[in-house]
């Protein structure tokens, strides 16, 4: 269990001060955390999840409604959904080093959970959920701009870079593929290294937890290389 001056290094970190500390150590418990507390059991972060989620939905809607005027309904779907998603929720939450604080179980500690994107981006929308219910709806505002809705452009150019490069290759007509050339590591927490190929030519490594993220990695290379000779 965490003692104040660890919990304290969080709260200077993600810029809020919690008045209810119960709600910060609930978003960072897992539930194999909490099966396994015998005495003292503290609740896991899932209803906190399920409230940050819906907490997230509307101030990231209304970001982008207040932000671009011009944006069609169609566009906005599609823009909130890239950054909030679980590859981008885990991507902020990383920013924060979130997961060292996370409470975890003995087995979910051994397989990798604490770099799992599903558990790290869960635990990034129980924080929501927390801030939410301790400070209100501006402080939950504040955070999410800071931490999830900041440098849109670098952070849609990454989440989005597999798909910008295949469109940018279509125009160009030349072709692109993946190749999966490594996997490392035990199998509970692999990493896995993928080339890019333009016109059958090597341009660009990527490396990620699975193949999607290894491929899109290396399509963000490509693209951020492509930015820089401009």
């Amino acid at each position: 269990m965490y003692k104040q001056e660890e919990l304290k290094k969080l709260e200077e970190k993600i810029g809020y001060e919690f008045k209810e500390k119960e709600l910060l150590l609930q978003a960072l418990t897992h539930s194999s955390f909490s099966n396994e507390q015998k005495i003292n059991r503290c609740k896991d972060y899932e209803r906190l999840e399920f409230l940050g989620d819906a907490v997230l939905e509307l101030l990231s809607s209304q970001f982008f409604f207040e932000t671009y005027p011009e944006m069609s309904e169609g566009e906005m779907t599609r823009q909130r959904s890239a950054m909030v998603c679980e590859p981008a929720l885990a991507f902020c939450a990383r920013d924060l080093s979130l997961g060292e604080y996370i409470l975890l179980g003995k087995g979910e500690e051994a397989t990798g959970g604490r770099k799992r994107d599903s558990i790290i981006s869960d635990v990034m929308e129980a924080v929501i959920g927390a801030v939410y219910l301790d400070g209100g709806l501006e402080e939950a505002r504040g955070f999410v701009k800071k931490y999830i809705l900041s440098d849109l452009e670098n952070k849609q150019l990454f989440y989005d870079s597999k798909t910008l490069l295949q469109e940018k290759m279509q125009k160009m007509g030349k072709e692109i593929s993946y190749e999966l050339i490594d996997e490392s590591g035990p199998d509970h927490d692999k990493i896995f290294t993928v080339e890019v190929k333009i016109d059958g030519k090597t341009v660009a490594k990527g490396q990620g937890r699975n193949k999607k993220a290894a491929q899109q990695q290396a399509a963000y290379q490509v693209l951020l290389a492509q930015k820089t000779e401009k």
